[in-house]
């Protein structure tokens, strides 16, 4: 059991260094990642800390409400509370507020740390019926404010996000792992108070595939604002043949030419219009199978198909409202969004801005105002 609890530390040491690591280089470019940068880089070094306690593990009891685990409680609990933060909200992590914010939890550990220091063999309690016994003989006080200290922040993981949405903007999957990360947490917190190894390699799992979905989520987000191809005219699409001859030389140029043959289609015929236009008519249409489809645009920079296709009816969403043929965003079907509610998702999620906004900035209303 102690092998198979260091090698899942190990493993997840090596994916938070890893995943802070890449949140670092993209934090040089938007600060917005820095606060989950952090965050991810302690969750890893904290890992390569506790591996020398886990090789002098050596089946040790450590009985209910452990001063490590509730050390450990408190730390992790209060990162985690910021964590579904970092992304939507780095304005709120400020450092004047969150030295606030992290006052209870330095208060405990402070004094735990001093405690241990002049008492470096903490009382093991067995069962709660040597609680009251162990009340004046030891630091059960203390260890009753950690989990009390934890359970303050586990709360706040559940609560900061959905209070904070009325005030900005919160991308619906940070809301939902902020509830996912209060639940793990919340198992923690049993671990933590009644040690079992099975509990901790549950948690350190669970723990790991959470953030590496907000990662991979973040990674997502970020691509999504990556700058897209200017679309330019295209005269004449390239043959099937002609693609086939020039893929021998250049796979590359191939893969070009296949999205020349793309863009003929999506200018000439604009069956983008029809909002039960998508994927499969695009193959169908162009004679390109999905794999290929997906690789040459790609390569161009689009992220899927259906990304590729809602560019189109963005770009003519915004030459239509620049002259106002489209006022409101429930128009939008004309350009072959569904419903004005899709529109307004889609126009958020590709153009960062939102679709009301950008109509009051772009459309005729604004510059007779002026």
């Amino acid at each position: 059991m102690q092998n198979i609890l260091l090698i899942s530390i190990v493993s997840y040491t090596v994916l938070h260094l890893m995943m802070s690591s890449v949140l670092f280089l993209y934090s040089r470019y938007k600060v917005e990642y820095l606060a989950p940068a952090w965050i991810t880089a302690i969750f890893g070094v904290g890992g390569c800390v506790s591996i020398p306690f886990i090789l002098n593990y050596e089946g040790k009891e450590f009985g209910i409400l452990h001063p490590y685990m509730l050390m450990m409680l408190v730390a992790n609990s209060f990162l985690q509370s910021l964590q579904p933060l970092g992304i939507a909200m780095p304005g709120y992590l400020q450092w004047r507020r969150m030295w606030q914010y992290a006052t209870p939890a330095l208060i405990v550990l402070s004094i735990y740390a001093l405690g241990l220091l002049f008492n470096s063999e903490p009382v093991v309690i067995h069962n709660f019926s040597e609680m009251p016994e162990a009340l004046l003989q030891s630091d059960l006080i203390l260890r009753i404010a950690c989990v009390g200290v934890s359970i303050y922040y586990i709360v706040n993981i559940f609560r900061l996000p959905h209070l904070l949405v009325k005030h900005t903007l919160v991308p619906r999957y940070v809301k939902a792992y902020g509830s996912a990360i209060g639940i793990v947490a919340t198992y923690y917190v049993v671990s933590a108070i009644f040690f079992d190894l099975i509990n901790i390699l549950i948690y350190v799992g669970l723990f790991t595939l959470l953030n590496m979905y907000i990662f991979f989520r973040t990674l997502e987000t970020m691509a999504m604002h990556l700058p897209k191809p200017a679309i330019e005219q295209v005269q004449e699409a390239p043959t099937e043949e002609w693609i086939a001859e020039v893929e021998k030389e250049d796979f590359n140029q191939a893969n070009k030419q296949r999205f020349n043959r793309v863009e003929f289609f999506m200018q000439q015929k604009k069956e983008w219009t029809d909002n039960t236009f998508g994927r499969d008519r695009l193959c169908e249409a162009t004679g390109i199978n999905r794999h290929l489809m997906l690789q040459c645009l790609r390569s161009q920079g689009y992220n899927n198909i259906h990304d590729y296709i809602n560019s189109y009816r963005i770009n003519a969403l915004k030459q239509k409202i620049k002259s106002g043929e489209i006022k409101t965003p429930n128009e939008s079907v004309i350009v072959g969004f569904g419903s004005g509610k899709t529109a307004r998702n889609c126009f958020e999620r590709m153009e960062d801005q939102s679709l009301d906004e950008y109509i009051k900035e772009k459309g005729p209303q604004s510059r007779g105002g002026e």
